[in-house]
């Protein structure tokens, strides 16, 4: 794809490809034109349209996005224009209200990229674009939210420090005298004086009742690795709403790295995404995640144990004290690693049929172009993989236990979220979640995102004085 421009017009091409008859292969001038009003870009509907789009187990193409959002603003445009001619009375009002909205006759997705909303490139979504729709999904979400109906948790230890907030109150003896706010203290103490004798003397005579200090704020600081499931079955529709449980936890994901960036930015959190094995993911990627395909390879099983030793060596790098890994997945486990022979005779001998996978260079250097995922490969080398119809194989079972147990150990707590329609795989991550005293949870696809935020916002911040933190 190309962008020109001269004076007069901006303007989007897109090549011919091999096969002529496909729409996206026509060039983008034949996809036809739309006006667009001034305010466009301002309305929540698009971004939100964009939002939609994006989360789609395959990422449309621009030219895919463009008709896409053709449609949509042909769809508003009969709406608005049904209300106006409600509205207004008078037909010469309706009509230069209209006309001093129109813009140039330019393709709807120029003017997100001369907006800053989209890049030409594969993965069109820029950093604005990302940010702008990130909130608008969490305004979304926060507005379904009610109190007290998901998971609440209590965060039980406080982080390193405090922060600093502008207010200030008076200080009382025994509070941490760096937090006196010096120039509020000495206006006090002239002011006193000023009232008291009518005059003001250098050096000044301070008092205590002069003393004010800054307020704090106590940073509950947290690490968190939320680990997300992209076996093949999560790409599954939900019962519930109109996005599969992949889309659901990608938008619930999204809102809530949006939520920490702009409210808890001293929190760290991170994305794994995992199938037979395990990959760290920028959270700019969150959007454009997808499973694993079955049948071409092995990794659209689903392995416990390589997202919690990924998520353990990461939680060790950082110096914090609350250190939590968060499960997101639809099944229960069917793979695991083998560390040794011995432990591969094992099921040799008690299932002579049984399958390991050693993933290929080929297809992590696929994965890698395909998913842009890098693969860690130094948690373990051979892959068990075992799945049974609403059954946990036995070694698998106790080998994902054993590896939680060893993150609980590292002080690290595990909770597990069941996005599915149904609870009968449910019993194993109980059974898990009881070595470890974490927390399971069941929920249907489309509540997600407002179970994902209030449990995040319910292991925040308090404001408490500074009496309380010294």
């Amino acid at each position: 794809m190309k962008i020109f421009t001269n004076k007069s017009i901006d303007f989007i091409y897109f090549p011919f490809t091999k096969d002529p008859d496909k729409t996206s292969n026509k060039k983008f001038e034949d996809l036809g034109e739309h006006n667009i009003s001034n305010d466009m870009f301002d309305d929540d509907d698009l971004l939100k349209s964009l939002g939609r789009e994006i989360l789609k187990e395959k990422t449309p193409s621009l030219q895919e996005l463009e008709q896409s959002l053709q449609e949509i603003i042909k769809k508003k445009e009969k709406k608005d224009k049904f209300k106006k001619e409600n509205d207004f009375k008078d037909k010469n009002e309706l009509n230069a209200s209209s006309d001093s909205n129109v813009k140039a006759n330019l393709p709807i997705i120029t003017h997100l990229i001369r907006k800053g909303f989209l890049k030409n490139s594969e993965k069109w979504l820029s950093s604005k674009g990302f940010v702008n729709i990130g909130e608008k999904i969490l305004q979304d979400i926060l507005k379904e939210l009610k109190k007290g109906d998901f998971g609440i948790h209590e965060t039980k230890n406080f982080g390193y420090g405090s922060l600093l907030l502008d207010t200030t109150k008076k200080y009382e003896l025994g509070d941490d005298i760096r937090l006196i706010n010096i120039p509020n203290s000495l206006l006090n103490s002239i002011q006193r004086l000023a009232r008291e004798n009518g005059k003001v003397e250098i050096p000044l005579k301070l008092d205590i009742e002069d003393f004010e200090e800054y307020e704090t704020i106590q940073d509950v600081r947290i690490s968190i690795v939320y680990c997300i499931d992209l076996s093949s079955t999560m790409r599954y529709s939900t019962l519930y709403g109109d996005l599969s449980r992949i889309e659901a936890a990608k938008r619930a994901l999204w809102s809530l790295y949006i939520l920490h960036k702009k409210y808890f930015p001293s929190d760290i959190i991170n994305i794994i995404g995992f199938g037979a094995l395990a990959s760290k993911i920028d959270p700019l990627d969150i959007p454009y995640l997808k499973t694993f395909e079955p049948g071409v390879d092995f990794l659209h099983y689903t392995n416990y144990q390589a997202a919690l030793r990924l998520a353990k060596k990461m939680l060790q790098k950082n110096p914090v004290e609350n250190k939590r890994i968060v499960l997101i997945t639809d099944g229960h486990p069917s793979a695991c690693f083998i560390d040794n022979e011995k432990e591969q005779q094992k099921i040799l001998s008690q299932r002579p049929y049984s399958h390991f996978y050693i993933p290929d260079k080929n297809t992590i250097n696929s994965i890698k172009k395909s998913h842009e995922m890098n693969l860690d490969i130094h948690s373990g080398g051979l892959v068990y993989l075992c799945y049974r119809y609403r059954q946990v194989d036995q070694f698998i079972g106790e080998r994902t236990i054993i590896e939680a147990k060893k993150c609980y150990k590292k002080g690290i707590q595990i909770d597990t979220i069941m996005i599915s329609e149904e609870n009968s795989m449910l019993s194993y991550v109980n059974e898990m979640e009881k070595y470890v005293k974490g927390r399971s949870y069941y929920i249907n696809p489309d509540s997600i995102g407002k179970m994902l935020l209030t449990d995040y916002i319910n292991n925040k911040k308090k404001i408490i004085h500074s009496k309380d933190n010294f």
